[in-house]
This record gives structure tokens, sequence and C-alpha cells, in this order.
């Protein structure tokens, strides 16, 4: 028996698996340690039940994802316009090497996936989604690139990359804190010092201003929230133009629409403040960054409850072969690089932390990881301002390009 959910069922049953996994997350204490989104959580369970009653021939399930696109392209509009022009040329020297340190892992997370796959009997298309996709980019990037593969024909493809994301989430909270605690006893590290201290002039003022603008208190208001709105369809709209441009003049370059439309949010923020905030207007980007959350738990909850997981049963070997390669890729990776170019201080081994946790898993898991060492020594400014800047905005705009790049180096288009 087949059933079938239309575009607007599909979505009921998302938000009801939304607030199932908030529940169950807010419940279980292991479940908020290891930073497992309340959307994953939700949407897993169905697709295990989905996927044993698809199993046993009692039902399967058909779903209209339409909606799930489109709020994936309205998020990833929101994390475009993050991206100020004029915050990127201050950001200091520390932020430019830890930008290059994430994209450079992200690039060797994929040249190991390719290259391994076919070693372990997995076709690089479908190994691809064991790389940078899920692990530097998380589930938002597993949803919305493995859609992109599987409509290319790799069967499977969003099952792996959202397996994969849940994978790097739980070994990124592992992984992160001891590496860190391990560098720090290693090394000696002066953790006496005062954390307010901070060499780089650039780099401390835009960290005052950044605190300052996160502890104001904004009243939501009708104005905000429908320019907000309507700016992030806007941003939507000028991507869909923007692949079709790139269809026309670069046919051989296939570049995803929600990456146009994360350019689209970088062209409005700009053009906005370059234009409107000399007149004395604020783009609204609280509101802006509130719906994108939004968004973002909408298209989770969908994309992982339509996963088909009974795909994965083959695959079950070679696919954890090829996850635990990539722990053993970001270990010495971060240790040799990351803590070593960073400074090798103790800002540096918290990065470390923070830089398994966005490179195996998410940002909130950085977060927790950083938070957990500093629980145990001091905290550190440039650490906690360095790490989500990087993993949340930057290495979004690289690991896109990085993924678009190996899409067309495997033949995904």
């Amino acid at each position: 028996m087949i059933l079938e959910f239309n575009m607007v069922k599909t979505m009921l049953l998302a938000i009801v698996l939304l607030y199932i996994g908030n529940g169950i997350r807010n419940r279980i204490e292991f479940l908020k340690r290891w930073c497992i989104p309340g959307p994953v959580i939700g949407g897993l369970i169905f697709s295990i039940v989905a996927a044993v009653l698809h199993i046993k021939g009692v039902v399967t399930f058909k779903f209209d994802t339409t909606l799930q696109t489109l709020f994936m392209n309205i998020f990833f509009a929101a994390t475009g316009f993050e991206a100020s022009i004029p915050f990127m040329r201050r950001a200091g020297k520390k932020v430019v090497i830890f930008i290059f340190l994430a994209a450079l892992l992200a690039f060797l997370q994929n040249v190991l996936a390719v290259g391994l796959g076919p070693i372990v009997g997995v076709d690089p298309k479908l190994a691809l989604m064991t790389g940078s996709i899920p692990l530097t980019g998380g589930h938002g990037n597993a949803g919305s690139f493995g859609p992109v593969a599987e409509a290319a024909g790799v069967t499977g493809a969003l099952a792996v990359a959202m397996a994969s994301a849940t994978f790097g989430l739980i070994c990124g909270s592992i992984v992160g804190g001891p590496v860190a605690n391990w560098l720090i006893r290693r090394n000696k590290l002066d953790v006496g010092y005062d954390p307010d201290k901070i060499e780089d002039e650039n780099l401390a003022k835009l960290m005052a201003e950044q605190e300052a603008e996160a502890s104001k208190i904004i009243e939501l208001e009708g104005e905000r929230i429908s320019t907000s709105f309507l700016l992030l369809f806007v941003a939507v709209g000028i991507g869909a133009f923007l692949r079709d441009v790139n269809t026309k003049i670069l046919p051989g370059v296939s570049i995803p629409i929600h990456v146009w439309g994360m350019v689209g949010g970088l062209f409005i923020r700009n053009v906005y403040d370059l234009w409107l905030g000399k007149k004395g207007k604020v783009l609204p980007t609280q509101e802006v960054e509130m719906m994108g959350n939004v968004c973002l738990s909408m298209f989770v909850s969908s994309a992982v409850m339509t996963m088909e997981l009974w795909q994965l049963i083959d695959l079950a070997g070679p696919l954890m072969i090829l996850l635990f390669s990539q722990v053993i890729l970001i270990v010495p990776f971060v240790i040799l690089l990351t803590y070593r170019l960073t400074g090798k201080d103790y800002d540096s081994a918290l990065m470390v932390a923070g830089h398994i946790g966005f490179g195996l898993g998410a940002v909130p898991v950085s977060m927790a990881n950083m938070q957990s060492v500093s629980e145990k020594y001091h905290y550190s400014k440039i650490a906690f301002f360095i790490v989500p800047v990087v993993g949340g905005l930057f290495s979004n705009f690289t690991n896109a390009a990085i993924i678009t790049f190996f899409y067309n180096l495997v033949g995904i288009s």
C-alpha cells in the first residue's frame, strides 16, 4: 500500500515531528549534551518507522517536497545576509587563517571520500555524501546537496548524507574536548593570562561591536518582520535568475540554486548597507536570522523524515569505514595545522575543539566543545568569536564552492 502526502500534509507532519523531536531532546540529557537537533530526532524516528513498514511490505510513504525546497532556499538566503563586506574586511589575520583551514579541511574530506569510496566498494558519487557535505556542512547542506545528487541518479544520496551528518554530530561532540584538553596539558599552555587582552586591535574592536550588537534587546515590529520576509524572497528570486544565467553561460558547471540564493542574500545585504545605511536605515538582521532558523528547522525535519533508510542496509559496513576515516583525518589535521597556524596558545587549543565541532558536526557542537574546555580552564573571547563566525558564515561559502567543484568532478549535475 502507498500512502501519499501532498505538500501541505507533508509540512504538517514535519511540524508535528519537529515538536516531538524538540520535546524528546529537552527530556533526554545526552541528546542535549551531544547537540542533536530536535528536527533530526523527530524526523529520524519517523524515517526508521517508515523503513520498517516498507521492508515488511505494510505501507510505503510518498511525500511532496516542494515546500522543503523553498524552506531550504530561504535558509541559505538568510545565511547570505550575514556576509557584510565591511565586516569581512575588518575580521583580522586569525580569522583569515581559520577560514583557509576550514576550507582546506573541507577539500581534504572530499578527497578522502572520493578516493576511499571505490576501495571499499562505494561509488565515488555516493561516497562524496560522507565528505564535507554532511560533516563541515551539517544537516543543512546534507539535506540540500543530497537531493541534487539523487536527481542526478545517485540512489540513496540523501539518506547517506543525513546519516553521516548525525554521525558527525556525535563524533564531533566526543572528540573535540579531549583533543583540546590533550593539547593544553601536553604543551603546558598558559591558561592564567587575561582573556580580555587581544593584540589585534581591529579584531578587538570588531568583537566589542559584535558583543554590543548581540546584547541589544530588539522588540519585534511588524514593519521589520515584513521587510525581512520580503527581502528573503527577493534574495531567493535573485538566486533563481543567477542560476539561469549560470546555466546559459557555463552549462558544464552546475551550481545548486540554494548556493545562488546565498549569493542573492549577500548582494542584498551589502547593497542595502551601502545605499540605505547612509540614510540611517538598518537592515533587520535579527529578524532575517530568526526566519532563517525557522526555515532551517522545517527543512531539516522534512528532509530527515523523507529519508529512505532501507537504501542504507547494504552500505552499513563501507559507510562506517568512510566515516571513521574522516575522524582519523580531522584529529591530526587540527593538531598539526589548526593549532600551529592559529598561534600555538590557549586560544588555539580552544579553536581546535571548535574546529572539530563544526568540521565533523555543526557550530552548536563547536560551542558546546569550547564551553566544556573553558569551564575547566577559562573563557577565550577570541575563540568564541572566530569559531562561530567562520563555522556559521564563511565556511558556508567556501564549502559550497568546494562541493560544487567535486560535484562537477565526479559527474553530478
